[in-house]
């Protein structure tokens, strides 16, 4: 039987969901919303970001949020802290907070110069600035290993595809930096913001990080899904990691997402929670969620947005897989999206349904 790496999930809803959302869902909207993800069997919750409510508005209720909702033993809930101020605030609901410490220090750059100033309002260059900073705090603490990470890390909006040469070039400089210092490098972080992740590009791209930097085991992956190819490309990631790797990947339920500042805005999108669960458990790879539960997440989800969201799962159902689950083969015709949730509400979805025979 096939060997896959070890998978750590990220549920990004409430950050990379909401922040791209409308301003005005109710706070105890996102409230209930988060106690039912609570409830689904998912570790590591992400519940939002302490940014500046003056370019993320979204985020302007996180304080009220953390008062409210009621934190479940067991899960990991984090937050996005963008600086020292936001790292104070977070402070002040740590517990529930899990204050996220990265377990190496990192050396990290984006290959778009563009982005990262739309983004983050500073430029590549001064990224690379910081890194002999980084390293040298890192020796001082006396840490142990390191690791190295690209963000837009296959292609850019603004300046098109980014290569195998490029990538390897980057990554290359920071490793040297720590080897220099004799701090092993064992973890790499590999972001996509702007949704330039193709299957066989992200194949190409670990085989030559495993070949040319054995020693990293540790794979930290952020797709994101404007052009459909988030499930592919982790389908790819997870047949080019070995069982002795350890692969850390984000998604939202619903497959809701997005960065404003890339260009595609909603239409962004991550892989859908329910989606990749789902393939994950089909191909042997336990994840301890409850997939019934994770798509009554993400109806609730829908009627928060008043639309559809953009998962399959969640409209169409898991594999019917044992005879219980198997459809009734002398069902009416089923042709809308509420007659096809038939497969947690039963007959009653599609009771008014024409049969197709008497």
């Amino acid at each position: 039987m096939r060997q896959w790496p070890k998978v750590e999930y990220k549920e990004e809803c409430m950050r990379e969901g909401m922040q791209i959302e409308d301003v005005n869902i109710p706070v105890e909207q996102k409230v209930r919303l988060l106690e039912a993800l609570s409830e689904t069997g998912l570790k590591s919750i992400v519940v939002g970001s302490f940014v500046s409510p003056r370019y993320t508005p979204q985020m302007a209720c996180i304080d009220e949020l953390l008062r409210r909702f009621r934190p479940k033993p067991g899960i990991t809930y984090t937050a996005l802290v963008a600086n020292p101020r936001g790292e104070e605030r977070a402070r002040a609901y740590s517990p529930p907070l899990t204050l996220e410490r990265e377990p190496v220090p990192y050396l990290r750059c984006h290959l778009c110069d563009v982005f990262v100033r739309r983004n983050f309002n500073r430029s590549q260059s001064q990224e690379i600035e910081r890194w002999p900073q980084i390293v040298a705090r890192a020796r001082e603490k006396g840490s142990v290993a390191a690791g190295i990470g690209i963000n837009a890390a296959w292609g850019s909006n603004f300046l098109g595809p980014f290569t195998l040469g490029q990538r390897m070039e980057m990554l290359g400089r920071q490793h040297a930096l720590w080897e220099e210092t004799g701090i092993p490098v064992t973890h790499v972080s590999l972001g996509d913001p702007m949704s330039w992740n193709f299957p066989h590009e992200i194949e190409e791209t670990l085989r030559a990080i495993k070949e040319r930097w054995p020693a990293i085991t540790h794979f930290k992956l952020h797709f994101h899904n404007a052009r459909g190819m988030s499930m592919p490309s982790t389908y790819a990631a997870l047949r080019s990691l070995e069982a002795a790797d350890t692969v850390y990947l984000d998604g939202a339920i619903g497959g809701i997402g997005g960065c404003p500042y890339c260009g595609n805005g909603r239409a962004t999108g991550m892989v859908a929670t329910e989606d990749l669960m789902h393939l994950l458990e089909r191909m042997g790879i336990a994840t301890g969620v409850d997939l019934d539960k994770v798509i009554d997440c993400v109806w609730m989800l829908e009627e928060m947005l008043g639309r559809p969201a953009t998962g399959h799962v969640s409209k169409a159902g898991p594999c019917p897989i044992t005879p219980k689950e198997w459809y009734d083969p002398n069902m009416p015709l089923v042709e809308t999206f509420e007659q096809a949730r038939h497969f947690r509400l039963g007959p009653k979805a599609y009771e008014k349904g024409q049969r197709p025979w008497k």
